[in-house]
């Protein structure tokens, strides 16, 4: 008989598997899994002289838990079913795939910092020059160890195209020309709405005189 100790985030990991997970079992481990076996050899359960020789142990809000896995014994599903709903008041029974769902939920995805825009397209090609463009406007917006990260990861890769892919991991690749042209285009659709603006009663004032 084997029995680890795992952590919840182990469980976490074990989405593909299946096992059956009681709670509560305080005591000696070792104990409980050769009850275990015994009840459930003599409800037919447990088939073929199969016992659980490899059961995991956990703690989880307090209390000792025992997984028992799938994996290589033989079972009459439908018998241990009935078995689990019956006895859990006694063991607190629930599938693996049911409790990591239920009690550990899945971890929180880790918020990914939006890219910022950066004007690399017309500038000098210089990949020295690039990198620093990119790494100021990363420091920019709040994010010294992606500019780091992106510079190391440059600095020791093998070509110039796989240098660029990874500097567009890092940030938006827009036009240098663009960047300038941006805030002049603004201030022209500005001018010329007051134009029309001034033009505009201009015109109305002169119609009586005709």
């Amino acid at each position: 008989m084997e029995i680890q100790n795992i952590t919840v985030e182990d469980l976490r990991r074990m989405e593909d598997k299946e096992g059956l997970i009681l709670q509560g079992c305080g005591g000696e481990p070792g104990e409980w899994v050769k009850g275990i076996n015994d009840l459930l050899t003599q409800d037919g359960i447990l088939l073929e002289g199969t016992t659980f020789t490899h059961v995991s142990v956990f703690q989880n809000e307090g209390l000792t838990c025992l997984l028992f896995p799938f994996e290589d014994v033989k079972l009459d599903i439908g018998k241990l079913a009935m078995w689990r709903l019956q006895t859990h008041d006694t063991f607190g029974g629930t599938w693996l795939s049911d409790y990591i769902d239920n009690r550990l939920g899945h971890e929180p995805a880790q918020e990914v910092p939006e890219k910022p825009d950066c004007p690399l397209i017309g500038q000098d090609g210089n990949i020295f020059n690039l990198v620093g463009i990119a790494s100021r406007t990363l420091k920019s917006h709040g994010m010294p160890d992606q500019a780091k990260e992106m510079a190391d990861r440059v600095f020791s890769c093998d070509s110039y195209h796989k240098a660029l892919c990874i500097i567009g991991e890092y940030v938006n690749i827009t036009s240098a020309d663009r960047e300038v042209e941006r805030p002049h285009s603004i201030r022209q659709q500005l001018k010329n709405g007051k134009a029309t603006e001034t033009a505009a009663p201009k015109k109305a004032a002169k119609e009586p005189e005709r």
